[in-house]
């Protein structure tokens, strides 16, 4: 996989995480907290799950040992998570534009959360993450569609159309 398309994939993710956000920020704090039996997880805990992946997944890249795991009290409403929903979307365009085309090639040598030690190709890596919000965000959609605040079609194609 090449370096733009995977910038493009980036951007991608980065706007549906802000459509989901936005329909988060119209949910009353009980039902950002209310605990789901489709997900296992509240909206927070769903949306938490989300972000840790991504800012785990980018120490990972970047060959940096995973401190503690932030947790759900860390964010308490919508606007905290999504400030550091920002900071974490900065770090990871950073990373991605410090890349050159060879990068994409790279082995990646981490550490799963057990301890468990593996390798993967970067571009791998990187589209896992898109891969995975994609999942969490359907299960986060579901969970707000109950509450009456679907977040909308959050298709790449549609985003493609947008940003054209």
């Amino acid at each position: 996989m090449r370096l733009k398309e995977m910038l493009t994939l980036f951007d991608y993710n980065c706007w549906a995480n802000h459509r989901l956000l936005e329909s988060a920020s119209r949910v009353s704090q009980a039902q950002f907290l209310q605990s789901s039996s489709i997900t296992g997880r509240s909206l927070r805990g769903t949306l938490i799950h989300t972000l840790r992946a991504e800012w785990t997944w980018r120490l990972r890249c970047q060959g940096v040992p995973l401190p503690a795991l932030p947790t759900e009290e860390d964010f308490p409403t919508v606007e905290a998570l999504r400030a550091r929903w920002v900071e974490e979307e900065d770090a990871m365009r950073s990373l991605l534009k410090g890349l050159g085309p060879r990068d994409m090639d790279r082995l990646v040598s981490y550490k799963d959360l057990r301890g468990n030690s593996y390798q993967n190709v970067l571009w791998q890596v990187l589209l896992h993450v898109v891969n995975h919000g994609t999942q969490t965000r359907s299960e986060a959609a579901t969970l707000l569609t109950q509450f009456g605040q679907s977040p909308g079609d959050m298709d790449f194609i549609l985003f493609l159309r947008q940003a054209t």
